[in-house]
């Protein structure tokens, strides 16, 4: 069974780092795209970046592009994200999602709706 499983998250302070994982299991994860989404409470999903199945080609957002970094070790089927700076708009639950690699590039990397599989979310609370 497809499942993936986000940690990492947690409360850290203005200006402060987290790294999130993104491990999945129950499938191929190197036919698979994985984006990073985010969702603050009464507001909409939110797509942060996402990366390619072999990992040579990454998207950012304009909120969190020269912040964040998303990466993979498909070696151990786990996806990242490196948060820097962090504001306290960041606070939200954070999300990874799996798509079909077929289904990558073609504009709608960052659109959750495009997505197929998600993980349960892990909290970020950024405050002093």
């Amino acid at each position: 069974q497809l499942q993936l499983v986000e940690s990492g998250g947690g409360l850290v302070q203005p200006g402060g780092s987290l790294r999130l994982s993104c491990a999945a299991s129950g499938f191929t994860f190197d036919n698979y795209a994985i984006g990073w989404f985010r969702q603050a409470p009464g507001r909409e999903r939110e797509g942060l970046s996402s990366i390619s199945r072999s990992g040579d080609s990454t998207n950012y957002a304009t909120s969190v592009k020269g912040r964040f970094t998303i990466s993979r070790d498909n070696a151990k089927n786990t996806v990242y994200l490196q948060m820097n700076s962090l504001k306290p708009e960041d606070t939200a639950v954070y999300s990874c999602a799996a798509v079909d690699s077929f289904k990558y590039g073609l504009g709608f990397d960052l659109t959750s709706s495009w997505y197929d599989y998600w993980g349960q979310g892990t909290q970020v609370t950024v405050s002093s």
